[in-house]
């Protein structure tokens, strides 16, 4: 048996797939066709860290007594490539990480648009279609989908269904789909085809909804320099918390939209890896439903409180980081205090262990060391000189 982690050369997916190999004795197969690289590329955009090459990591990997961890490059849309993976290798679990995941991506036009729903559903659809028709019913199937799929609803979201009242009777219904970009709605396909693939093919699934995510590294990527994740900060793929890191480095001030009041939900990327990994190898008598559905984040951020935290730890490194307050352009609620339950996350993880000041402090650690690298990719994260397109 194995357990296979999709998207394993992803910010996500690498370092989960390194945790899992270092807790078990089990071969762990790494999937990934290497789109991220490219897709950051077309956008004229790169990591703010170096990241090796697949054969220089899984040497590092080696070299770190990782002997159990190996490489496929393939396509997860191309299913006869998936039902030979699956043949071959017979999972216990599958730990679904890959995805085309930039809502801004997915936003530049039609053909990018396309792209996302196809390569991100496609691959979902072929995975569990697949394990079903290979009799795998027991493999357990792990999905980073996306608190995403939520919206912003005015009260709190639940970790999982919701409850419809309609002429005085109530039911428990999936949360409705309130994604807002193509992307996100990819992630609320695939959650509907998770719960019908429970359904239909008694398939377990872990649906893992994963907020955004924060943070350089773990203690396995930090291991070796060329075991590194990738730390993107362009205005496709990098984060907001990232963006703004980058913004402080490269001396601009963090401009905060209005009151900036308006709460996010975060993880770090340690608890994100931590929660995967367990889910990879718990018993599965351990786990609490058939089909559930985790939150994955561990707070809710405002966007002020991002930006003054920058601020606060990039004194640390000697940067002079203002925080400006602008008219905001767009019509929103700028105090809006999204509340989210995450209760069973809780328990998965036993709480979150890397808070979002030590985040960043990290982040702005490996950015200051690449200050030539940001500096440089300027317009691809500066919200004043940025052209949606591709150069």
């Amino acid at each position: 048996m194995s357990i296979i982690v999709t998207g394993a050369d992803g910010y996500v997916g690498w370092p989960t797939a390194l945790r899992i190999a270092k807790r078990t004795d089990q071969r762990v197969l790494g999937v990934d066709n290497l789109a991220r690289r490219e897709w950051v590329a077309s956008v004229g955009a790169r990591s703010a860290t170096p990241v090796a090459s697949i054969e220089e990591r899984l040497a590092a990997a080696e070299e770190q007594g990782l002997s159990n961890l190996s490489f496929v490059e393939g396509d997860l849309t191309d299913r006869p490539f998936v039902d030979r993976l699956l043949a071959v290798h017979e999972p216990a679990a599958v730990i679904h990480t890959a995805a085309q995941p930039s809502a801004p991506y997915s936003q530049i036009n039609g053909e990018h648009a396309n792209e996302t729903q196809h390569n991100n559903m496609q691959a979902t659809r072929n995975l569990v279609w697949g394990l079903h028709e290979a009799g795998l019913s027991d493999t357990h199937f792990v999905e980073t989908t996306t608190t995403g799929v939520y919206g912003a609803p005015e009260f709190p979201i639940p970790e999982g269904g919701a409850t419809m009242e309609n002429d005085g009777e109530r039911d428990e219904v999936p949360f409705p789909a309130m994604a807002g970009s193509w992307y996100h709605l990819t992630k609320a396909h695939d959650a509907a085809n998770l719960r019908l693939a429970n359904t239909q093919f008694d398939l377990p699934i872990s649906d893992v909804r994963t907020a955004i995510v924060y943070g350089a590294g773990t203690d396995e990527t930090r291991a070796d320099d060329r075991l590194g994740t990738r730390l993107d900060f362009d205005y496709y793929f990098g984060v907001v918390a990232h963006r703004f890191a980058a913004q402080a480095v490269a001396g601009y001030p963090l401009t905060v939209y209005g009151k900036g009041e308006q709460r996010k939900p975060f993880v770090s990327l340690e608890d994100a890896v931590e929660g995967l990994a367990r889910l990879a190898l718990c018993d599965p008598d351990d786990r609490p439903a058939a089909h559930t559905v985790y939150n994955q984040t561990t707070r809710a951020i405002s966007i002020v409180e991002i930006a003054e935290t920058i601020a606060d730890v990039g004194a640390e490194y000697d940067l002079d980081v203002a925080v400006e307050h602008v008219e905001n352009p767009r019509e929103e609620d700028e105090t809006h205090e999204m509340e989210i339950e995450r209760e069973k996350y809780d328990d998965l993880i036993g709480g979150g262990s890397v808070d979002f000041e030590t985040g960043m402090d990290e982040v702005l650690e490996a950015m200051t060391e690449q200050a030539d690298v940001i500096t440089a990719h300027e317009d691809r994260f500066l919200p004043d000189v940025l052209e949606d397109r591709e150069d």
